[in-house]
């Protein structure tokens, strides 16, 4: 029995089987929470399987999770399919849609062409069916995206990466399976590293917050912060939340969602992934330092600067496959200095910390 959050610690199951819910996110429904994200149990790196579908954990008390099986099963049948396991899936999100009573799953599928592929259900685990096999909202590409909904209004809103160019948010249509209407862009680059993705977004205390990853493959980077007073912005850059993280990589994660606890105050928790865990044995005292980060950077600088002829390597090509069967997660709770968001490391932390609603 787990009774803590131990960040980074390989967490198992009720079964003992490592937990798969990779880039996920947690819906509370009653008195119980629903843990889902990409299933990579079959993801070596050393094959062409990227995904196994969508797993789903529950819990009653946020430290043990009981697996719920794969609510979302690859398609083994149809290799256009956006469910196949070598399809591109990434970072799926579920939400409520309480005008037609569906849960309705988005998933990001890379590849040639990009789109989302929108499914929906009667109940969180499923069975799902596809609605639409490619959605691009506004005709944008699509990226690593978030989708939250108003609590007052009921509108759901999407934000996603326009790879390696800007992030864009758009509103969704009433049955959240497509956009509504125009879409805003945000935090415009040239290009990685800089260029941001991941978003996550929460509401806290009528301010919108975005926090966003740095695009460095599967290699971590500085987490940056940025809030607003609407859902479509403008959005202020507050800078890198994660205090004391002198390595420069987010304490070796990539954030996925941020979810807020309903039964404590203002209890706001980071869910990221340890998509490296090797990383800081592998490095050593470069990880710690943050010249690893550096070096990091100015790799990817000359990859995507037009002006250098980069040759990406066969080496190159491995590191962007990676056993993601053996990645962690990092649980942080957010930390509010006024309207700034902090993360501060924590080796162990409960719930019961903070004060019940």
């Amino acid at each position: 029995m787990n009774h803590s959050i131990k960040p980074g610690q390989v967490w198992l199951d009720t079964e003992g089987n490592r937990i798969q819910a990779h880039g996920g996110s947690i819906l509370a429904i009653g008195d119980t929470f629903y843990w889902y994200g990409e299933n990579k149990e079959r993801t070596t790196g050393e094959n062409e399987i990227w995904h196994w579908g969508v797993r789903c954990y529950s819990s009653k008390d946020f430290y043990n999770w009981k697996s719920e099986g794969i609510i979302i099963p690859p398609d083994l049948e149809d290799l256009c399919s956006p469910l196949h396991p070598s399809a591109l899936m990434d970072r799926p999100h579920i939400v409520y849609n309480e005008k037609t009573e569906k849960y309705v799953a988005w998933l990001k599928i890379m590849g040639e062409p990009s789109g989302f592929a929108v499914l929906r259900a009667d109940n969180i685990l499923g069975p799902y069916e596809t609605v639409c096999r490619r959605v691009n909202p506004c005709g944008l590409q699509v990226g690593d995206f978030d989708i939250q909904t108003d609590p007052l209004t009921k509108k759901a809103y999407l934000f996603s990466e326009s790879p390696h160019t800007f992030l864009y948010s758009v509103e969704l249509n009433e049955e959240y399976t497509d956009a509504a209407g125009s879409f805003t862009k945000h935090f415009p680059h040239s290009g990685p590293p800089a260029s941001r993705e991941a978003p996550a977004h929460f509401i806290r205390n009528g301010l919108h917050y975005l926090l966003t990853s740095g695009t460095t493959g599967y290699f971590p980077n500085p987490t940056e912060a940025a809030v607003a007073r609407a859902w479509q912005g403008p959005y202020e850059v507050q800078g890198n939340p994660h205090a004391d993280d002198f390595s420069g990589t987010s304490f070796n994660s990539q954030i996925s969602s941020v979810f807020r606890h309903p039964g404590r105050k203002d209890l706001y928790i980071a869910l990221a992934d340890r998509w490296k865990p090797e990383l800081p044995v592998q490095e050593g005292e470069a990880f710690w330092s943050g010249r690893f980060c550096e070096k990091l950077h100015e790799k990817f600088r000359k990859i995507f600067d037009p002006k250098t002829e980069f040759v990406f390597t066969e080496e190159d090509a491995k590191e962007m496959k990676i056993n993601s069967s053996v990645s962690d997660y990092v649980w942080l709770p957010l930390r509010f200095e006024g309207n700034h968001v902090r993360i501060v490391w924590k080796d162990e932390w409960r719930i019961e910390d903070y004060e019940a609603v």
